[in-house]
């Protein structure tokens, strides 16, 4: 999938799970379940519930993303 068909979102933190997920509340109110990037684990292991993200999301799975930095 090309760059450009991402969906990029600005979201809350409300919960963090083990493993580098977390689940995301968007603007709109829908909850996703989000992961960070591996190379980007060590700089967003300090992730805080009540933290705003940016969110990458592909248009066919609107449950998931992936945490920006």
């Amino acid at each position: 999938m090309p760059v450009s068909d991402a969906i990029r979102l600005d979201g809350t933190v409300i919960e963090v799970l083990p493993n580098g997920l977390c689940r995301v509340e968007l603007a709109n109110g829908h909850c996703v379940l989000a992961h960070t990037a591996r190379r980007d684990r060590e700089r967003l292991a300090g992730i805080l519930p009540g933290a705003r993200v940016k969110l990458e999301m592909t248009p066919f799975d609107m449950s998931r993303g992936r945490i920006l930095v």
